[in-house]
């Protein structure tokens, strides 16, 4: 959740392609463990094949996607484009504007609601998910265990969202289990603050909705007799980006409510901090150091919903503004997760890169979103005005950490890269891709109808374009093209749609089955800027290697210039590879069509290099 990010307030700081160079032999080491690739699909996006696309339009105008809509042969289809994890969004039961009294839920007020089908952090209840999603909402939790089973015969692990920031405003929880209390329910409301408040409190104020801007009204001005500019809460609570205000700004997250972990209003903690030497300690001594704590309570509430949902089936969970809770905390429940779960998958959004360590070492987190660094780096060279001298830098700053930094080009809260006010073109992305997932160690991420060119140009209502919207409900052209009604076969899409998956396939097949791709990197990028002619910062090269597999990578960002040079590979590198000075066969990993020499002499490598605009090698050196 990272809309008006400017205004919040932190109170803490299988063989594809295969190149082996001897497949016969046996391995004299241990197999080494493959890259990950997430599949971030929007739940209730991703099966409506509906095309009205109305702003602001209901669920029967617009449509909604289900659980059921991913079938045996979508999944597979995903699976087969090189997904080894979903993440399947929205999933929680998060406030929506809809009415499901009838199975026991309460009516979300408009006031306190982002479009009509509401923001998926904005979590109403944690031990059930969104109605919406199920053919039977009576049986929305079985619908959702299918899924998980059937994601799980397909060969893929599920994730799904936590947000222990904050919790939606009217959070109530139907389904509990036996001994459960919801958030607030027992916190004295005289006070701002106290340790084992869910929440903090704005004592002998009522609160007040925000005064709405000229462009935005609850349900897009739509009469409602819920619209009515009030929405019962005395006393006030904090809002979940932590204003203060008892009527917070229209550009605060004015739909949520901020969770108290023990950290007092003036910033201080009210728990015990870790020693310094915690980190470089496993997570088995976190969970030892922690188990005999008197700890807030809303560490408890945190603790139980995540263990209960892995219990459920889940593999793991993308936590949503991490930054926002203290660290001791993720220090607590992922260590009880992975106590329960050593293979869970964590990973979460940090955007303050001073605390990427502290949140990977301390707070355990498996993963972190590379956004400010290598995924505006890449940007910025796809915009145009960025140069690749930049991505050396980022992974030489990175290098300690480097396989916890998820890569990413697209995300529900990024522009999609083929909107006017990204690039306005998906195939701009083909060398952004190939360099994103075959960097670094670490997972590599995409987000449905990325693959396909999705523009995300739907006006949803209180989504605008850019974005596919996460706030309404609205149909996803590109991939509806794709899903052809249901058959997920691309039937509709056009060639150069057709064409632009079929590269996405190849390349996370080929990143899921690399072994050099889980070993060393050496850039090789200043190497040659210093002494080949005809190379400039639009092209980008490095290597990778391990003890089976040399691969050289390059790629021209240009999309209107070609490029003509002799690629060199550097003297440490050869040394390092163990190259004699003799020529060696080189095999392209994505399409294979182009075969090079790898010529040696006096141990510098050099290769006849032409580069179309917007090409990519990946080679493979032969024995």
């Amino acid at each position: 959740m990272k809309t008006n990010r400017l205004i919040t307030f932190l109170i803490v700081l299988g063989v594809v392609y295969s190149c082996k160079q001897n497949s016969n032999q046996k391995p004299t080491e241990p197999p080494m463990k493959k890259k990950a690739v997430v599949y971030q699909v929007f739940t209730r996006l991703f099966g409506n094949t509906n095309t009205t696309n109305k702003p602001w339009g209901t669920i029967e105008e617009n449509g909604v996607g289900k659980f059921a809509d991913f079938t045996d042969g979508a999944l597979g289809e995903i699976k087969d484009l090189g997904i080894t994890h979903i993440w399947y969004t929205g999933v929680p039961h998060h406030a929506l504007i809809n009415d499901y009294t009838a199975y026991g839920i309460s009516n979300d007020d408009p006031d306190v609601v982002k479009g009509r089908a509401g923001s998926p952090y904005a979590v109403k209840d944690y031990y059930n998910v969104n109605p919406d999603l199920a053919i039977d909402p009576a049986k929305r939790l079985d619908e959702f265990k299918a899924l998980i089973d059937r994601t799980h015969k397909t060969g893929m692990k599920v994730i799904i969202d936590i947000v222990p920031n904050h919790v939606a405003r009217n959070y109530e929880g139907v389904t509990n289990p036996e001994g459960v209390e919801d958030f607030g329910a027992s916190d004295d409301t005289s006070k701002e603050y106290d340790v084992n408040n869910n929440f903090y409190y704005i004592p002998g104020e009522a609160f007040k909705v925000p005064e709405w801007d000229n462009v935005y009204l609850p349900l897009g001005g739509e009469e409602n007799p819920l619209v009515d500019a009030k929405f019962e809460e005395i006393p006030a609570k904090w809002t979940g980006n932590g204003s203060r205000l008892a009527q917070p700004n229209f550009n605060d997250w004015y739909e949520t409510v901020k969770v108290n972990y023990g950290i007092r209003p003036d910033g201080t903690k009210d728990f015990e901090e870790l020693p310094g030497d915690f980190w470089t300690k496993d997570y088995k001594a976190h969970f030892e150091f922690w188990k005999d704590k008197a700890l807030p309570d809303s560490w408890y509430k945190f603790k139980d919903i995540a263990l209960y949902w892995l219990d459920f089936g889940v593999d793991g969970f993308r936590f949503d503004m991490a930054e926002m809770v203290p660290v001791e905390f993720w220090s607590y429940l992922n260590s009880n997760i992975k106590m329960k779960n050593p293979n869970a998958f964590l990973m979460a959004e940090v955007y303050n890169p001073d605390l990427y360590r502290a949140y990977i070492h301390l707070g355990k987190m498996d993963y972190l979103y590379d956004k400010v660094d290598l995924y505006d780096s890449i940007k910025h060279i796809m915009k145009g005005y960025g140069w690749t001298d930049h991505i050396p830098v980022v992974q030489k700053k990175m290098a300690d950490i480097e396989h916890h930094m998820l890569h990413f080009l697209e995300n529900h809260d990024e522009q999609r890269i083929a909107s006017p006010d990204f690039v306005g073109d998906a195939q701009l992305a083909k060398p952004a891709m190939v360099v994103s997932a075959t960097i670094s160690t670490s997972p590599t991420m995409i987000y449905f109808g990325q693959e396909v060119g999705e523009p995300g140009a739907e006006d949803a209502g209180f989504g605008k374009p850019t974005r596919t919207s996460i706030f309404d409900y609205i149909g996803v052209p590109h991939h509806q093209r794709w899903m052809n009604n249901k058959k997920f076969d691309g039937g509709q899409l056009s060639e150069e749609e057709r064409n632009l998956r079929d590269f996405y396939q190849r390349l996370l097949n080929f990143t899921i089955e690399s072994n050099a791709l889980m070993g060393d990197y050496q850039e090789i990028h200043y190497y040659n800027k210093d002494h080949t002619q005809g190379y400039d910062h639009r092209v980008f090269s490095f290597v990778r290697w391990s003890s089976d597999e040399k691969l050289i990578i390059v790629s021209n960002f240009d999309a209107h210039k070609s490029y003509g040079f002799q690629l060199r590979v550097p003297e440490d590198v050869i040394s390092k590879w163990q190259l004699e000075n003799k020529g060696y066969q080189l095999e392209e990993q994505l399409y294979g069509e182009v075969n090079k020499v790898l010529s040696i002499s006096n141990g510098r490598g050099e290769i006849q290099m032409e580069l179309e605009p917007l090409q990519s090698f990946i080679f493979c050196l032969k024995p």
